[in-house]
């Protein structure tokens, strides 16, 4: 099955050439057909499937039919970097054609808000936003969304998780109840389907390849003590030769720690997290996209909401909280067919947690042993899981 297929417009078919997009992924083999129909979709797939794809082509070529000049879909996604990397594809997508966009965020200037504002008034085709910020211009009064054919609801678990799930009923309060409502999560929680009963309308059910890592994702763990792991970090990107790295860790303030302690290590590594203006997010953003910087240490804010496709390496510095968020971090590598590593640092506090990963993905990661320098680290044993602070062993030293 190739893109010509589904009969898209000339003008978008050609944007696709362009991006070298030639046969669709499951997700939008079956995704696409159901959206031209016009029902509603319910869809669980995991994030670097190209479910942004999925969703995006058969609007972009209903709105090019219609030449509709009104806002004709509304995407609303949980964080500022979702909506930035939709909006990116979309550009591209729509290269060749005249639809207008716009990405609508928290965290900007006042020049923005007015340049938002006016695309909410004066119509611009697709409108993606962030719950909060689109709040906030509903409440003044001039969206004209009245007209509206298409709601999407990207990351939906996410959003939920996040506790937008007030704000998704008031914005649907908004919406014409005639329109075709599309929700992508990654898992399926009785909450989202609880969501669904509410927003959509007899929806095709669509499940792809739930909660499994990809296949091209070569996975390892580390079983360290926490004075370890920074030792463990050096030696795990040092002298490597790939090209991208992305490093999780669980709060902002660590993610500046580590940040600040690669770049005193000389590595060419930066830091992403809610302190950052947006400029300054985007400058980060831009330089580890172009490869001017090799390092990126994020929190889980980022998983879902960065589109790279060549990341060779993500570190998960601690143990995400949710199993599911494990499968987010470790998607971002081995994206697009590709290959790549994912390695995990496992203190004895967070074992508990890790077993509950390899439940979830149905198989045990392998446990990698620790360079000699470093001496031993904790035996893995889920069952004797304690939420006391471990000290550092004897043998560890410090260099």
């Amino acid at each position: 099955m190739t893109f010509n297929d589904f009969n898209f417009e000339p003008e978008l078919q050609e944007g696709l050439s362009s991006m070298g997009f030639n046969t669709p992924t499951p997700i939008q083999q079956q995704a696409i057909p159901i959206i031209q129909s016009g029902k509603d979709i319910i869809a669980c797939a995991q994030t670097g499937t190209g479910k942004t794809a999925a969703f995006l082509l058969p609007v972009i070529n209903k709105i090019i039919k219609s030449k509709d000049k009104t806002i004709n879909t509304l995407i609303v996604v949980p964080t500022r970097e979702l909506a930035i990397q939709i909006d990116e594809a979309l550009q591209g997508f729509a290269y060749f054609t005249p639809i207008s966009a716009m990405a609508i965020f928290g965290g900007t200037s006042g020049i923005s808000f007015e340049q938002e504002r006016k695309a909410l008034s004066e119509g611009a085709n697709i409108i993606i936003a962030t719950p909060g910020r689109l709040i906030s211009h509903l409440n003044m009064g001039y969206v004209k969304i009245s007209n509206l054919k298409h709601l999407i609801l990207d990351e939906a678990d996410r959003m939920l998780d996040m506790g937008f799930n007030e704000d998704l009923g008031k914005i649907i309060t908004y919406l014409p109840k005639e329109r075709q409502t599309l929700m992508f999560s990654a898992t399926m929680p009785p909450k989202i389907r609880d969501l669904a009963k509410k927003t959509l309308n007899n929806p095709e059910q669509i499940n792809i390849a739930v909660s499994k890592p990809a296949e091209g994702v070569l996975q390892g763990a580390y079983l360290v003590y926490n004075p370890q792991k920074i030792e463990l970090l050096k030696e795990v990107v040092k002298d490597k030769d790939i090209k991208s790295i992305i490093i999780f860790s669980s709060t902002k303030d660590k993610v500046k720690e580590l940040g600040k302690e690669l770049s005193r290590l000389k590595l060419n590594a930066a830091a992403i997290h809610s302190d950052l203006d947006q400029d300054e997010r985007n400058d980060v953003m831009r330089k580890f996209k172009s490869k001017a910087t090799q390092i990126l240490v994020a929190t889980d804010i980022l998983s879902r909401g960065i589109d790279i496709d060549s990341i060779g390496l993500v570190i998960n510095y601690d143990v995400p909280g949710d199993a599911e968020d494990y499968i987010h971090r470790v998607g971002r590598t081995a994206r697009a067919e590709s290959t790549g590593i994912a390695l995990t640092f496992i203190n004895e506090e967070d074992q508990g947690k890790f077993k509950k990963i390899e439940d979830l993905i149905g198989s045990e990661v392998k446990k990698l042993p620790l360079p000699a320098a470093l001496g031993e680290g904790p035996v893995y044993d889920p069952s004797k899981f304690r939420k006391k602070t471990f000290s550092s062993p004897k043998r560890f030293k410090k260099r």
